[in-house]
């Protein structure tokens, strides 16, 4: 019988032990080096800093005026000014040593009288209007610093300002605490370099950009810290072990990213543990839940997984604290926050639903937006190979381990990563359309902005109904009449006085693949079975559309083989065409004509903007209404393809 033995390390444990595993390991103090002082901008200090000169270090005037002998000032006044000759005063500028006078008086209070004026003598006279004290006006030796002086602490961190100081003071080189060098290792055969990805547009499926590299790189230099990237590594266990293993002995901080799970691909487990002792595999969090790390020869190795907002957390969460220990820097309990750079945090309510893995740290990337008093956060897509949502959101949500639901109204503390004026801001919540999200760079032009959540048209009509939208927008068809949108907006408005702006009409048809492959024609050809729907979800217009269409040519839900298949947007489900996921759609012409998709028109359709009595006394709702007026957004619309624009027009229910 097999004995199990234990492995030493810890397994699945939480950032707080991860992390305080690490910062006991590592505690060895900073490395020092001597910089020049104007090269130490970022730096911490290792000594204390003195002064080694005064400054000024000469008599200078503070103001542009004369130099003068206070002594002979005494009465000056506008009534009884003082006469002085040639010889008892010299002009000076401001900072321009004063020579043997003792004060200076402000040209402003001052007048020169000519030779003509004076008895016709040849020397200039300087009229005095007040009377001066020793010193007035004049900068001392030293006034700023004194030879000798203490001007920076040993820990002090090295600003713009000292950096300006110490060369005034004479100062050209400090010791201060050197940085730790450190190593970012990508690996994996699938990964191709940037410039590669750049030049070659039609890249072979299952490559990937190594992005983290760049991500990296860039966080690091807003840390104020320099990091270097080893080309790509292939999946290959002895050439990864060699080069971390020099890796290792040349710098203070070795980072792999990549191979940090459980597949055929991953080796970094045992590459660490031979080379080294393992500290810890796998961290109770989501995303990045792979991460290990390691000592090799007294170098911490921390392998981050390859996917990039699990490596943009690791970065955050245990690089960054592990870099300040190395560099003798102080780790604050909000070092996440530091990390991300987070200067402001708002408490904001969920508008949905969130399930949190149990016993896992979660790290949400939301949205905020400030709707009838009520600040109100999403959270994004959460996939940890999801880099969009990291980019697009407003800031990251912690959610503690011991979080497992959260119903809608929940509330969460957002440490923001923009800067966000809610005031200006608007939130769409309804049906998708490329072409609505045309008007944000517009908006955004004139200071305002709109945040998007394509909702579907019942979606948005229930959030304006709830006060969590301040517009949103439908193309609901009823089947009763055949009319769209009325019925609808009248049942979620209730009596309330909403209004209503036509911006488009617009072409819904099928969509396939170029050709037309399958020879689809219609409604029949997608209930035969023998083609792939991917529809939109339950309440988007366009689903309520193809049920409306199945019914009336007497087709059941049930024969649309992929009916029960979800997509959010039109793009995503012409994707879903494009890549050979399914076979067909339903969508906007647009959407096909973007990807170069066969398109059969079924149907025109308006689309209109819904929203609330309260809207036009919004800050950014006269922006909104030029953007949509703007001849740039009609003409981009125009030119997708697919739409109709009416003259813009606001009218009531």
């Amino acid at each position: 019988m097999a004995v199990v033995r234990p492995l030493g390390y810890p397994e699945h444990c939480s950032l707080d032990e991860a992390l305080k595993i690490l910062l006991d390991e590592f505690t060895a103090a900073p490395k020092r080096q001597r910089l020049r002082a104007r090269d130490a901008l970022g730096f911490t200090l290792c000594d204390d800093v003195y002064s080694r000169r005064n400054v000024p270090h000469y008599a200078a005037s503070a103001v542009d005026g004369y130099a003068v002998q206070s002594g002979a000032t005494p009465g000056a006044t506008a009534a009884t000014p003082v006469c002085l000759g040639q010889g008892d005063f010299s002009w000076v500028n401001t900072g321009m040593p004063i020579g043997g006078y003792d004060s200076v008086i402000m040209v402003e209070d001052t007048s020169m009288v000519p030779a003509a004026a004076d008895g016709g003598t040849e020397a200039r006279r300087l009229k005095i209007f007040r009377s001066l004290t020793q010193g007035e006006n004049v900068r001392a030796v030293g006034e700023d610093v004194m030879n000798g002086q203490l001007i920076a602490c040993r820990g002090d961190s090295v600003t713009s300002a000292l950096v300006s100081l110490m060369l005034c003071a004479g100062v050209e080189e400090v010791s201060v605490r050197a940085r730790p060098r450190t190593l970012f290792m990508p690996t994996g055969d699938e990964i191709v370099s940037g410039d590669e990805w750049l030049s070659d547009g039609d890249m072979p499926p299952g490559l990937v950009v190594d992005s983290n590299s760049l991500y990296a790189k860039s966080a690091f230099a807003s840390w104020g810290y320099g990091l270097d990237v080893s080309p790509i590594l292939p999946d290959d266990p002895d050439a990864i072990k060699e080069a971390v293993r020099r890796a290792a002995r040349e710098y203070d901080l070795v980072l792999v990213s990549a191979g940090s799970a459980k597949g055929s691909r991953d080796h970094s487990a045992d590459i660490l543990s031979g080379l080294g002792r393992m500290l810890f595999r796998y961290v109770r969090m989501k995303p990045g839940r792979p991460v290990m790390a390691a000592d090799i020869g007294g170098t911490p190795v921390i392998v981050s997984p390859g996917f990039p907002m699990s490596c943009a957390v690791t970065l955050w969460s245990i690089v960054y604290p592990i870099l300040k220990r190395l560099s003798g820097e102080a780790i604050t309990t909000g070092y996440v926050w530091e990390a991300i750079a987070s200067a402001e945090t708002v408490a904001a309510s969920l508008m949905i639903h969130h399930s949190s893995p149990q016993g896992v740290t979660e790290w949400l990337r939301v949205k905020c937006a400030h709707v009838d008093g009520k600040m109100l956060c999403w959270p994004l897509t959460a996939g940890a190979s999801v880099l969009w949502a990291l980019a697009e959101a407003d800031g990251i949500a912690k959610l503690p381990e011991e979080t497992l639901e959260c119903p809608r109204g929940t509330g969460v503390s957002v440490h923001m990563t923009k800067r966000v004026d809610f005031s200006r801001r608007l939130l769409f919540q309804g049906s998708d359309d490329p072409a609505v999200g045309l008007l944000i760079p517009i908006m955004r032009e004139m200071g305002f902005d709109l945040a998007i959540r394509a909702v579907g048209s019942m979606g948005g009509l229930a959030a304006l109904g709830r006060g969590e939208a301040h517009l949103a927008a439908a193309h609901l068809l009823d089947p009763a009449d055949g009319t769209y949108n009325t019925g609808y907006i009248a049942r979620f408005s209730e009596g309330r006085g909403w209004r209503r702006l036509l911006i488009f009409h617009r072409e819904q048809g099928i969509i396939t693949a170029p050709g037309n492959p399958k020879g689809i024609r219609g409604f029949e050809s997608l209930a035969s079975g023998e083609a792939v729907f991917e529809n939109r979800q339950p309440g988007a217009g366009t689903r309520v559309l193809l049920d409306y269409m199945l019914k009336e040519n007497g087709l059941s839900a049930a024969s649309v083989r992929g009916y029960d298949r979800i997509s959010i947007t039109h793009l995503e489900a012409a994707n879903k065409v494009a890549s050979g996921v399914a076979d067909a759609t339903l969508g906007i012409a647009s959407a096909a004509a973007a990807l170069g998709l066969h398109f059969i028109p079924i149907a025109r359709e308006p689309y209109e903007l819904v929203f609330s009595e309260g809207f036009l006394a919004h800050l950014a709702s006269g922006a909104l209404i030029s953007a949509i007026g703007s001849r740039e957004w009609r003409r981009a619309v125009t030119g997708m393809g697919g739409y109709a624009l009416p003259p813009v027009s606001i009218y009531p229910l």
